[in-house]
């Protein structure tokens, strides 16, 4: 009898750890996936800005949104990754109520000249979480990247997506993305889909370097009214949308924490970063009522394809922020509100003598105040951390979160970009832009059969 009851002992210690060890690699693997669906989200902004670009201004577009994605990987990796961790609770780089904060535990989790930073068999997490984090961290940059195309140098557009891609927004995202963030502990902040800790920031940030950068050449009139300049190709920039909403599914899916693991909130259901309960189901209802919202509205204000498919993004970005608790009839509504209000701020930007070249302040900067706003609306009095007497959702909560993402975005793309534009790096010359940046910056032609020479003919705007 003592035999049978050792070997049954033995054989379900055996099957506890291969049911632990296929847990951890299943977390592995999840997360290895979030990372080239969120490539798809490159993919997309490439085709996009070039489609939204012309022809002589096409692979200069494509370009230097490909550097910006190569230069944050290894500043993300030496910076960035380490601010997440050493600063939710303010510049002190003390620890948290959690405790997954401060000097001490950012020094072991990201230094990079620690353990952590590379191949180990002992840790299937960090180098996934980084991965995912990174993603997010270049994405930031390519939102500024369309607004910019053909008149920035590339040297300036590249220090500018570092420091938003490793710097700023990373702050952001341990202030309010973090269950040990100040703005989370103290105000209740809930931003689950990122609606302002990477699209609200990244579109101020955005409006701040534009104000610097100035219009393109033909954009307005002495009168201040302004001239359309379309890019040479709506298909490929329609695609691109398509592409970044494809990419989205692993945006969100790289918000959740997946459970029974040692770093997890718990077992046997997903959680947000927050430690809140969340499912992939609740999130499926509403990205999917988010897109459909936000496309409808959209399309119905304007009837024009391009700001159809903006919108579509622009409703995902509205519901990003309170995914893992809207009713999918209210993620709809809360969608067609962003859907509407884009066009109208980007009309409004326009009118200000500001040269958004596809809307990325609307679209990521006021669209994203909008997501976090809404949850304070709408999900107001839910539980913003798991811990007893841990604050709740609130309006009040919401509107100083998102006062604070506009800032923090604004501020930064402002300062740095008024300094390059003061050393020359900002801005390409005139003549430089008139010509085409492919021209003067690249050293091939993208079509070369239908614009011999490379010189397509001008612009009425021009």
């Amino acid at each position: 009898m003592e035999e049978q009851i050792a070997a049954l002992t033995a054989e379900l210690a055996a099957l506890k750890d291969a049911t632990a060890g296929l847990n951890k690699t299943t977390a592995e693997t999840f997360y290895w996936l979030t990372i080239p669906l969120m490539v798809l989200i490159h993919a997309g902004f490439l085709s996009y800005e070039m489609g939204a670009s012309r022809a002589k201004n096409a692979l200069a577009s494509g370009i230097k949104n490909i550097l910006a994605f190569a230069f944050i990987i290894p500043t993300f990796y030496y910076a960035g990754w380490f601010i997440y961790w050493a600063f939710p609770t303010g510049f002190s780089m003390t620890p948290g109520p959690i405790g997954t904060s401060g000097l001490e535990y950012a020094l072991a989790a990201a230094s990079p000249v620690g353990p952590a930073m590379g191949p180990n068999v002992a840790d299937s997490a960090t180098g996934v979480f980084f991965g995912a984090f990174a993603m997010f961290a270049a994405t930031t940059a390519s939102i500024m990247s369309g607004s910019l195309i053909e008149r920035v140098q590339i040297v300036g557009f590249t220090i500018l997506a570092i420091v938003l891609g490793s710097f700023v927004w990373i702050l952001g995202a341990a202030w309010g993305w973090h269950a040990d963030g100040w703005l989370v502990t103290a105000l209740g902040y809930h931003d689950f889909g990122a609606s302002g800790v990477v699209h609200a920031i990244a579109g101020f940030f955005t409006l701040g370097v534009l104000i610097n950068l100035g219009a393109r050449v033909g954009k307005f009139n002495p009168d201040g009214s302004a001239n359309a300049i379309a890019g040479h190709s709506m298909p490929a920039a329609l695609v691109g949308l398509m592409l970044i909403i494809a990419g989205f599914w692993g945006f969100l899916m790289g918000c959740v924490i997946f459970p029974g693991e040692a770093w997890s909130w718990g077992t046997g259901i997903f959680h947000s970063i927050y430690g809140t309960p969340v499912t992939l189901s609740a999130m499926t209802f509403n990205i999917l009522m988010g897109f459909a919202g936000g496309a409808i509205a959209a399309w119905v204000l304007t009837h024009d394809p391009f700001w159809m498919m903006s919108g579509a993004l622009g409703g995902i970005i509205s519901v990003a922020a309170g995914l893992d608790l809207y009713w999918p009839p209210m993620a709809f509504v809360i969608a067609v509100i962003g859907g509407l209000i884009m066009p109208v701020v980007a009309r409004f930007v326009e009118r200000m003598r500001i040269d958004d070249a596809v809307g990325a302040v609307a679209l990521h900067g006021v669209v994203g105040l909008w997501g976090v706003v809404a949850v304070g609306i709408f999900a107001a009095g839910y539980p913003a951390l798991p811990a007893e007497g841990a604050p709740t959702i609130t309006l009040f909560g919401q509107i100083g979160g998102a006062l604070v993402m506009a800032v923090l975005g604004f501020v930064p793309g402002y300062v740095v970009s008024l300094i390059l534009n003061k050393m020359g790096l900002l801005r390409v010359p005139k003549q430089a832009e008139l010509i085409g940046l492919d021209k003067v910056k690249v050293p091939v032609e993208a079509y070369p059969e239908f614009f011999p020479g490379g010189i397509p003919a001008k612009t009425p705007a021009e």
